[in-house]
């Protein structure tokens, strides 16, 4: 069985599917020549992360095709439904890069709350000459302690995102439209730990209580923040997207920003990937990253194992 890793796959996750005596393929193929490798080389299991996507046309197309895998929790970039419908079974991680998502949804916030977006562009061109004054211009941090988190999709992740932000000392409140509460178990050092249930509201109700808020949902038809949802939220709100890109009106977000309804955002994901709106790219009150929110080494390595346990044992089941 021969399986390409499209959008690579770790080396443990390679060495457990050899081991499982599958060919693992490596090569970058692009969008509009998958069909066309995929049928030369008759392969059973594409494995996507976010960049590659697996439509309709390629599920018609490849007569070889088994199984698809997507490396991490969202499914948007794979007809799903349609794929069963074709008796091809779909697979995901959706634990495995929860934590990672997590903490660089607070490396977002903790550069927000302490200028870092902006120091760090700054430092290096005037520190030695107007230290002072930048001193001053980043003198009024926030702490993260005893501030209200708001999360909006109360999944994995983002119950990922309650424990953190249970561990700092914040108050947390989230809205979901499936979860209706979730236990969260806070763990602390030699076996301790504490559990915190926390009840899910209505959005409106979160932004209005929100001192920072956090998106994790799939990719969505329309706008979940948009001027209404900016207009109900306090002033001087921080915002951070490591979701999706498209569930924040981006325009909406540099008008907020420019008339400091936000303070700041942190964003991982854009509505035009990969060529993000230059008026974001150019905001002085926006942290920035390119979509890495599962980008790293523990959580490639758990979600290359945990594809490769899947696969595996699907093969052993004789799919």
């Amino acid at each position: 069985m021969k399986i390409l890793a499209n959008d690579g796959i770790s080396k443990s996750g390679i060495l457990a599917l050899e081991k499982g005596g599958v060919e693992v393929i490596t090569t970058k193929v692009a969008q509009e020549q998958i069909i066309n490798f995929v049928n030369t080389h008759q392969v059973a299991v594409i494995l996507v992360r976010s960049a590659t996507k697996v439509r309709k046309d390629i599920i018609d197309a490849c007569p070889s095709l088994k199984i698809i895998g997507r490396g991490g929790v969202g499914m948007d970039n794979i007809d799903v439904d349609y794929a069963i419908s074709k008796d091809i079974q779909v697979i995901n991680t959706p634990a495995s890069s929860s934590n990672s998502v997590a903490e660089l949804v607070f490396a977002h916030l903790f550069s927000g709350v302490r200028f870092l977006y902006d120091s760090n562009r700054n430092m290096p061109l005037e520190g030695d000459t107007r230290f002072n004054d930048l001193k001053k211009a980043y003198a009024d941090g926030i702490e993260l302690r005893g501030k209200t988190i708001g999360i909006i999709g109360f999944g994995r992740i983002g119950q990922s995102v309650a424990k953190m932000a249970l561990g700092l000392g914040m108050k947390v409140i989230a809205s979901d439209n499936y979860v209706g509460k979730a236990e969260i178990k806070v763990d602390f050092y030699n076996g301790q730990f504490i559990n915190v249930e926390i009840e899910t509201e209505p959005v409106d109700e979160l932004l209005k209580h929100s001192d920072f808020v956090t998106l994790h949902v799939p990719a969505q038809k329309d706008y979940i923040i948009g001027k209404r949802e900016f207009d109900l939220m306090k002033d001087g709100v921080g915002i951070i997207n490591c979701s999706r890109g498209g569930i924040i009106n981006e325009v909406e977000l540099v008008a907020a920003l420019d008339n400091k309804k936000v303070l700041f955002a942190g964003l991982d994901v854009f509505e035009n990937e990969p060529t993000p709106a230059v008026q974001l790219l150019m905001h002085p009150n926006i942290s920035m990253t390119p979509h890495i929110g599962a980008a790293t080494i523990e959580a490639q390595d758990r979600i290359g194992t945990e594809l490769a346990e899947q696969i595996i044992a699907l093969v052993k089941a004789e799919i």
